[in-house]
């Protein structure tokens, strides 16, 4: 599977209001610095000390947004 990595700060300019709600990033555990992925199907992933975490999804036009935000490619 195909990703693209970012911190929180970069995520949150990505997601909509109606992706995540008020308070939905703190509940998840994702700061400024914490390191997340976002995959081809728009799934959302923390970064945990030995693991990912799925916490969510984003939707509609989620690649565009990823991609111009980023500057990146999925790898």
């Amino acid at each position: 599977m195909k990703f693209i990595e970012m911190t929180g700060a970069i995520l949150r300019k990505i997601v909509n209001e109606d992706e995540f709600p008020d308070g939905a990033f703190e509940a998840a555990g994702i700061g400024d610095h914490t390191v997340v992925r976002i995959n081809e199907q728009g799934d959302i992933e923390v970064r945990r000390p030995d693991s990912w975490d799925l916490i969510g999804g984003l939707l509609g036009d989620y690649e565009k947004r990823v991609k111009t935000t980023t500057d990146l490619e999925w790898v």
